[in-house]
């Protein structure tokens, strides 16, 4: 069952039907209650009409003895105050419920109370001549000539101009009712299945109508991953719809993992690149070491061992800001970070407001502020400046140095992994290019900005804005 209904179609399908199938149930039962308690109701309506008829009869004077009761569709009873049953109708075999199961009259022999009270069950005082308020008593049934049906009752008090009184009971019968609530209920046994049957029939076309798209898309998504290929997209739909949507967003994630494994693999390249000039220079210093020691250069292997480190600290703190680190939320001062950052620096400077602090990985900014003095001092001419201030609920800290500044056609590209604007890539001139990335990176994580301008001085000017604490 459970794999019967595991797509969408039939799920859909199914929810549909049950839905219709719930509001035909209850419009149908609607239907039929309203339906037989109209038909009772004009049962009802019947029956106090032949009652009044015989009431009144009886109220102008004609004797119960002389009445003419032989309809046969409406049964009458005529009942005195002491409850015996002096009239009615012809042909009556039997009765229940009108409380008097008498069907043979017999003549009237009690007297009529001396202080007026009629017996009557609604207690009702009436004038010679007057007829009372009908009452219904209910449902029975009746027989007449060997056929039993169902019949509605009502009973109404007369008082005859002699001062006798009587009661009337009058039924009509309920075989329409019983009859049209019967045809009506057959009528929706037989057409519901069958209403069913096309609602289920068209959701099912509709729906697959519907989902072709995301096949579609489910198929070419499956291609894509078999072929490795993210260059591909799936189909979108002209309709411009939810599916067309899915599709517009499903291209969209493509091009973003395409870029995201595009830039994972160039990562890859350039940090091979990196890691491989300083271990092949510091094996071929080994090696000449090895054959002749006294022309070992002990302070270049040293410094080759110091750069392939700091390679390798930069590429694991990359990739743990790639595989989404959480920075900590410790409250970190940035104006004491960053005289702890220049504390040793020749011809830097830090001037700033007193206790601007933001929330953080103080080991991680603390990066960032080393990172772009380092990249500042390489550029510099004479003086590198750090200032830190607030601005509203931002904290900002600007290192700006004298040198030739950065163009504004690279101020986005310098931001990049493995990118260094230095002609020659020597690690003399600009160590690995990735200073910058990670102060970007770790500034993004921090929910802050990095951006580079103009210095007042005329070189770059690096400002790095982080929300306060």
């Amino acid at each position: 069952m459970s794999r019967l209904f595991a797509s969408v179609r039939a799920r859909a399908t199914l929810a549909a039907t049950l839905v219709v199938a719930v509001a035909l149930v209850a419009a149908g039962t609607a239907v039929l209650l309203s339906l037989r308690s109209n038909l009772l109701g004009e049962a009802g309506t019947q029956a106090e009409r032949s009652a009044r008829d015989v009431a009144t009869a009886l109220a102008v004077g004609t004797r119960y003895t002389e009445l003419n009761l032989d309809d046969d569709d409406r049964p009458v009873q005529v009942v005195d105050e002491a409850g015996t049953l002096v009239a009615a109708s012809e042909d009556l075999e039997r009765i229940t419920g009108t409380g008097v199961d008498a069907v043979d009259p017999r003549p009237s022999a009690s007297p009529r109370d001396d202080d007026g009270d009629d017996g009557d069950d609604s207690g009702e005082s009436l004038e010679a001549g007057e007829i009372g308020e009908p009452a219904t008593v209910g449902d029975g049934t009746v027989t007449v000539d060997g056929d039993t049906e169902d019949y509605r009752f009502v009973t109404v008090p007369v008082e005859t101009r002699r001062g006798d009184r009587l009661t009337v009971y009058a039924g009509a019968p309920l075989s329409a009712e019983h009859g049209a609530v019967n045809t009506a209920l057959t009528v929706m046994l037989i057409g519901f299945p069958l209403l069913l049957a096309v609602v289920a029939w068209v959701t099912w076309l509709v729906t697959r109508r519907a989902l072709r798209p995301v096949e579609g898309i489910r198929r070419e998504m499956a291609a894509i991953t078999a072929s490795e290929d993210l260059a591909r997209r799936v189909p979108v739909p002209g309709t411009h719809d939810e599916v067309a949507r899915l599709a517009s967003t499903t291209n969209e994630t493509l091009a973003a993992l395409e870029s995201s494994v595009e830039r994972q693999r160039r990562f890859v390249a350039d940090a091979s690149h990196e890691l491989r000039s300083p271990i092949a220079s510091l094996r071929t210093q080994l090696e000449v070491a090895a054959a002749h020691p006294e022309l070992l250069d002990l302070d270049g292997a040293v410094e080759d061992t110091v750069r392939l480190q700091r390679l390798a600290a930069d590429l694991l703190l990359l990739a743990r800001l790639d595989a989404g680190e959480r920075p900590a939320d410790a409250r970190v001062d940035l104006a004491a970070l960053a005289r702890e950052a220049a504390e040793g620096r020749t011809g830097v400077s830090v001037r700033g407001d007193a206790a601007v602090r933001v929330a953080g990985s103080r080991g991680q900014l603390g990066r960032v502020l080393a990172n772009l003095l380092d990249n500042a001092q390489r550029h510099a001419r004479s003086a590198v400046e750090v200032s830190v201030r607030r601005d509203g609920e931002a904290a900002v800290v600007a290192v700006a140095d004298d040198g030739e500044g950065v163009p504004a056609a690279d101020r986005e590209r310098i931001f990049e992994r493995f990118v260094r604007l230095d002609a020659a890539r020597s690690r003399d001139d600009g160590g690995a290019g990735l200073g910058l990335a990670i102060a970007r990176d770790v500034a993004v994580r921090h929910g802050g900005t990095l951006t580079v301008h103009d210095a007042p001085a005329g070189g770059a000017l690096f400002e790095l804005r982080l929300p306060g604490a």
